[in-house]
């Protein structure tokens, strides 16, 4: 009798209270989406999340002023030097801009899929520099024949050099050489490129300071005290203070260009502080598709091309570290 009772008691359950183990019941349909806050801190995107319309039109645009910035500088240092006038660097700068959009559409589509923006390079200032310099002493019958030669000259060795991208890209001898490389290496190259622009670039903000310097002081301030305040605040000088501090100080420019304050100034202060002495969108047709060779066939010189490859090296270096990539000037 007890063995039976110890039987009864203690033997295995009825089949229809046998529960089924958590594994069984619990097989994941698809791997688990972790939201971006959840992998690193202060992130909102993931390359896998997209923003709403509205918002991502709203940042799609600030990338768009940010290459426009580094694009009208490109222009304005390098055109007149070139000989070339306003509507010249108005189309130099719709080209720039239009290959940097397109080099941006085929890179998120076909090439690494990076959400980076395609633009101009700084470090093909110098090759382009030392072209024009070789023909200043040259005769020409007028200053647009000389900015047309100049360009022709300047597409001929970036066509060159562009081949040694095509070559260390698909072979893949750039991703195994860079293994190699250190901060210790590759951090003071970037350096001397982009220190080499300070020289350039403070000097044409001193051109205009009362709008060049408050625009930086806003930038800064906007960006580590103001966000600070509200969430909303947060959201708006974080995502999209470079937009909010340029139409700011775009509409801080226009003011005093209408009050008057650059009537009695010298010329180069009206140039650089006045919001109608550009004469880009007075000079440049409303709508242009730029298209290949249209300043002429290219000039091939072995000078300018091995000045170019080294150009080139050093953009590629550059994409290591720098957030957005970069295409030759085109």
């Amino acid at each position: 009798m007890v063995e039976t009772n110890h039987v009864h008691h203690h033997g295995p359950p009825p089949p229809s209270v046998v529960v089924a183990p958590p594994s069984v019941i619990s097989i994941p349909t698809g791997p688990k989406v972790h939201q971006p806050h959840e992998q690193l801190h202060q992130l909102q995107f993931c390359i896998h999340s997209n923003a709403p319309w509205p918002e991502a039109i709203a940042l799609a645009f600030q990338h768009y002023i940010v290459m426009l910035g580094s694009s009208v500088m490109i222009a304005t240092l390098l055109v007149p030097q070139m000989g070339g006038d306003n509507g010249d660097k108005a189309r130099v700068i719709q080209t720039l801009v239009f290959m940097g959009g397109i080099n941006t559409l085929l890179q998120t589509l076909f090439g690494t899929r990076l959400p980076t923006v395609m633009g101009a390079s700084f470090a093909f200032i110098i090759p382009v520099m030392s072209i024009i310099n070789d023909f200043n002493d040259s005769v020409f019958s007028s200053e647009r024949d000389r900015f047309r030669h100049t360009m022709r000259a300047i597409q001929g060795s970036l066509i060159v050099s562009s081949f040694l991208n095509i070559i260390i890209g698909y072979t893949r001898a750039w991703g195994h050489y860079t293994r190699s490389f250190s901060p210790v290496v590759v951090v003071p190259v970037v350096c001397v490129v982009g220190l080499g622009l300070f020289e350039r670039g403070f000097p044409r903000l001193a051109q205009c300071v009362e709008i060049g310097l408050p625009m930086l002081i806003l930038l800064v301030v906007s960006q580590h005290i103001l966000r600070g305040f509200h969430h909303s605040a947060h959201t708006l000088f974080v995502k999209f203070g470079v937009l909010f501090c340029t139409a700011f100080m775009w509409a801080f420019a226009a003011i005093l260009t209408v009050a008057g304050a650059y009537n009695y100034v010298r010329g180069q202060t009206k140039l650089s502080c006045r919001t109608d002495r550009s004469y880009l969108i007075s000079t440049a047709p409303w709508i242009k598709v730029p298209y290949p060779f249209q300043w002429g066939a290219p000039i091939f010189r072995a000078s300018h091309v091995f000045g170019m490859l080294g150009a080139a090296l050093v953009s590629s270096a550059e994409v290591l570290f720098y957030p957005r990539s970069h295409i030759p000037l085109k």
